[in-house]
């Protein structure tokens, strides 16, 4: 190997930042070093036959594709080698000397301070490199891109230390070869059993045969030894399920996904017919960083015959289940399979529509028979399903069934109530599910809509997150029952209004007239209409949204002051407030006490007034008046 001219360069802030972290702080686990460099190894390999592939060559014309562990006891160093797609100068540059793409802020963002938790974040984060120098004291990495010349590859080293030089080095085969300079005190990692044991323990379900020079007998005759396949070595969706274990389950997800947290659940299914193709699906214990980033990646690696082609960008999982990871493989797919091809695939549209039901039904599964689990499940990806209820209308029962709401009887904040729960609760002559919609759970705990309804006993969905919105508009109705906004509409108890209400309500419509007349004439482009209502006990006044759901929710409150385009403001006839104003219509400060009630009554709908000042200075303005008159 021939060495050139010589550059050096200093890392990026955050890089040195990471080093610190890992030459000082994260020696709990220092095993993790070769999982992530086998990982990054055999993600390589995986990108050189997409590569290949899709250009008509054959990935292994060089021979086979392969990872290779070595060591040597004299020099102090391990080696990890593959001959995948290697990386060009500019490449190394970016890919090892600057953080840009690697996650690494969010990294950082995620410590715990635990040092074994922290360091289970190293692989989730795309920061995995970095791992080597909390066994080395210098690393150096050896490579050349395919498709370049065997004088273009280049040669990366450092010590960890805030810089690293580059220099272009002569290299007959493409791949990177990766060689590590123990530390003192690492000189255990110098042994073939145990680099044995830790390959089988993290890395045994990849796919690509890891070599390591078979250990040498006592009567060796000084000959080269050869090598050994350490680990199995065949794709894991692939063989029976009888022979996988639990664990070979976890340490593949943790391959795939980056997530060394064990998932959830999963499912492992082999389809046979018309079409043939497995999936081997996992749904994560914990919210991905990017769950809220949708042109991420979305978790599934499509396989065609075993040979990874490409991870999906929402052809073969919908955007409601981006939080899935996983792998699908295809008999029936050709290898040179692109993006476009995809679309509109009979065979992929097909795929596509098991996987959701696969996945639905193991979501199902689990609420059904571990509703613990469930609710951890709901806490870290509720909102996210909550989505398919607007987007997939064909699964759109299925997934409603799933969903799990926060009502006025839930014993805690949590989510808990699922809507068949509800609708087995409804009280004797309720006809519809009622549900608030509101930014924050506190204000719609205590929120002047509800009065009635808790008078009555009557349960109401308390619905926060920015998806109800759209949810409320598409899910009309679970069956049969409809669902009712109790800020919307006047107020309509059903059956559950008894005639003395009714009539009470119809006799304080026609003794306040003259104020509801006044109150309009006063709040003239602000209310759209003046009423009485019988939803408010011990509030004065709300506001509620005339106009159909969809145009209040999904127009004005996502804009502006986050007021319905028609507010309706209600006053509340046994109030004592509206009572005293009702026996003076010729209070001369009528017009400030309506526009009091109506600022009042914006604020408790969550929604923002137009001039707090000039409210306050109001408010004030009748206060003192008050302590006057008395």
């Amino acid at each position: 190997m021939t060495v050139q001219d010589q550059e050096a360069f200093g890392f990026q802030a955050e890089v040195v930042q990471l080093l610190d972290l890992m030459i000082n702080s994260l020696y709990s686990n220092k095993e993790i070093f070769l999982r992530e460099l086998i990982s990054n190894a055999s993600d390589a390999i995986d990108r050189l036959r997409l590569e290949l592939l899709s250009g008509g060559e054959d990935p292994e014309s060089e021979g086979p594709l392969q990872i290779r562990v070595s060591y040597d006891k004299d020099a102090g160093t391990i080696t990890v080698a593959d001959n995948g797609i290697g990386m060009s100068r500019a490449e190394v540059i970016e890919h090892i000397g600057t953080i840009a793409k690697s996650g690494t802020r969010e990294f950082f963002q995620a410590l715990t301070g635990d040092q074994r938790k922290d360091a289970t974040l190293i692989g989730q984060f795309g920061v995995g490199f970095y791992s080597s120098f909390i066994v080395a004291d210098k690393v150096e990495l050896t490579t050349r891109r395919a498709g370049l010349a065997a004088d273009q590859g280049v040669r990366w080293a450092s010590d960890g230390r805030g810089e690293y030089t580059l220099e272009a080095a002569e290299r007959p085969s493409r791949g990177t070869t990766v060689v590590l300079h123990l530390r003192d005190g690492e000189q255990d990692l110098l042994n073939g059993y145990r680099l044995r044991a830790i390959i089988r323990k993290y890395s045994d379900h990849i796919s690509l045969p890891i070599l390591m020079p078979a250990e040498k007998s006592g009567d060796d005759t000084g000959e080269p030894a050869a090598d050994d396949t350490v680990n199995q070595a065949s794709a894991l969706w692939t063989r029976p399920k009888n022979e996988i274990s639990d664990q070979d389950y976890v340490e593949f997800y943790r391959h795939i996904s980056g997530d060394f947290t064990d998932p959830l659940s999963w499912v492992h299914s082999k389809i046979e017919g018309t079409y043939e193709y497995t999936l081997l699906l996992f749904v994560p214990s914990h919210a991905p960083f990017d769950l809220w980033i949708l042109d991420s990646s979305r978790g599934i690696r499509l396989h065609v015959r075993r040979i990874f082609i490409m991870e999906d960008s929402g052809q073969l999982m919908p955007r409601y289940l981006r939080f899935i990871r996983g792998v699908i493989d295809s008999a029936d797919l050709p290898l040179n399979v692109s993006r476009e091809l995809l679309q509109g695939s009979r065979v992929v549209d097909r795929i596509r529509s098991s996987s959701v039901k696969k996945v639905l039904q193991l979501l199902k599964d689990v609420a059904e028979k571990e509703p613990e689990k469930y609710a951890t499940f709901w806490k870290e990806f509720g909102a996210v399903l909550k989505e398919g209820i607007v987007e997939d209308f064909g699964n759109r029962d299925d997934i409603a069934r799933l969903a799990r709401f926060t009502t006025t009887q839930s014993a805690a904040d949590e989510a808990d109530a699922a809507l068949g729960d509800y609708a087995a609760r409804m009280k004797e002559g309720q006809e519809k599910i009622y549900y608030l919609l509101a930014p924050t759970l506190a204000a719609a705990k205590t929120s002047p809509h509800l009065e009635a309804f808790l008078a009555k006993g009557v349960e109401v969905l308390l619905l926060t997150d920015a998806v109800d919105n759209w949810v409320v508009t598409s899910l009309r109705e679970f069956e049969g029952k409809q669902l009712q906004s109790v800020a919307q509409g006047a107020a309509d108890l059903g059956a559950l209004e008894d005639e003395a209400e009714r009539a009470a309500h119809e006799q304080a419509s026609t003794e306040f007239a003259g104020l509801l007349a006044k109150l309009k004439e006063i709040l003239d482009g602000q209310a759209w209409d003046v009423r009485v209502t019988s939803r408010l006990t011990t509030s004065p006044a709300c506001i509620v949204a005339n106009e159909p759901a969809s145009e209040i929710n999904l127009v004005q409150r996502l804009r502006g002051s986050g007021l319905p385009s028609q507010p309706v403001l209600e006053i509340n006839p046994a109030h004592p407030l509206v009572a005293r104003l009702n026996r003076n219509l010729d209070d001369p400060r009528l017009a400030e006490w309506a526009s009091v009630l109506f600022n009042q009554a914006v604020l408790t709908l969550g929604a923002r007034i137009d001039d707090p000042a000039a409210f306050v200075t109001r408010l004030n303005d009748l206060l003192t008046a008050l302590i006057e008159d008395g």
